[in-house]
């Protein structure tokens, strides 16, 4: 799992960061799903390694243009390319739809790809054999969600050199052994194959909450998590501005992580007002977030953050 931040800045862009887009990729399957898709994300795609045929799907938290105008250009410039025909669904909340065919319709974009849009409500957005992806509603003054991708379990790993020294030699009856059978070998040996297999490997958590004020649901979302990225539009020294756009201080992120007791937090959306000289910069709602939460990063854009695999 990997994390490319394509857009962190908070209602528009900046000189130096996009407006909100996250992606996530499962880089030993070459899947690549979408975290909101502000204007400009397939100018930011383009400038990465990231790859559109690649993909799958796309979650949009809120219907706010920041974090939402990029996604039909995206979807058309899609449908130009060569090998990029295979389906993709799109996420979010009421309305995302009619959104995105009243867009595509009246521009005459007729795409060469099915693409569906799924309605969320709280609880489980979808999943496969490898991940469940969950939402819970959050707090912003009109509906949003954040969300959350959670890999299944996986078995333990095959002891491959102390089969070799059992002298079971590599074939079909690896398979066998790795799931946990019990074989009898040629000279009448009973191998017990959970005896080779290591304990089951936890699977990763990533989370992203997207446009919200401090809320209890965000942390019962996040609990746990490796990654966490929270929205920090404002400092704690703006709180009644964050208090009265529904936004978070980097403070509010910080509690947040803390009380899940996450492992990382990036905090990203971040106001303009913090790029100019003088006054109050980035660099301090780090370091106020870190009184809470140490483990706590700015986002940049183009920043890649790997998800490792957890042990048992």
């Amino acid at each position: 799992m990997k994390v490319t931040f394509l857009g962190t800045s908070s209602g528009t862009p900046t000189r130096h960061r996009n407006v909100t887009s996250i992606a996530l990729q499962f880089t030993q399957q070459a899947r690549l799903w979408l975290f909101d898709c502000g204007e400009g994300t397939q100018h930011q795609i383009l400038r990465s390694p990231l790859k559109l045929s690649q993909l799958e799907k796309i979650f949009i938290t809120h219907l706010h243009g920041d974090h939402l105008f990029g996604l039909s250009g995206l979807l058309a410039s899609r449908s130009l390319q060569d090998g990029a025909l295979t389906p993709v669904t799109i996420y979010g909340p009421q309305g995302l739809g009619e959104y995105v065919r009243a867009t595509l319709d009246l521009s005459r974009t007729h795409l060469r790809y099915p693409v569906k849009v799924e309605t969320i409500s709280p609880g489980t957005v979808c999943e496969d054999e490898t991940t469940v992806v969950t939402t819970l509603p959050v707090l912003h003054g009109m509906p949003a969600f954040g969300y959350a991708v959670t890999e299944r379990d996986q078995k333990g790993r095959f002891d491959v050199e102390r089969a070799s020294s059992l002298g079971i030699s590599p074939g079909p009856i690896y398979g066998k052994l790795k799931a946990g059978e019990t074989v009898t070998l040629s000279d009448g040996t009973v191998i017990d194959g959970k005896s080779l297999v290591g304990e089951d490997r936890p699977g990763r958590k990533f989370v992203f909450c997207g446009d919200t004020t401090y809320t209890p649901r965000a942390v019962e979302l996040a609990q746990n998590a490796d990654l966490l990225i929270h929205e920090a539009t404002y400092a704690g020294s703006d709180l009644a501005l964050a208090e009265r756009a529904n936004h978070s201080t980097s403070l509010m992120a910080a509690r947040v992580a803390s009380e899940a007791n996450v492992k990382r937090l990036y905090l990203t959306h971040f106001s303009a007002r913090y790029e100019s000289e003088g006054g109050v910069s980035l660099i301090d709602l780090l370091e106020e977030a870190r009184t809470i939460f140490p483990e706590t990063y700015l986002a940049r854009d183009f920043a890649c953050v790997a998800i490792e695999r957890k042990e048992a």
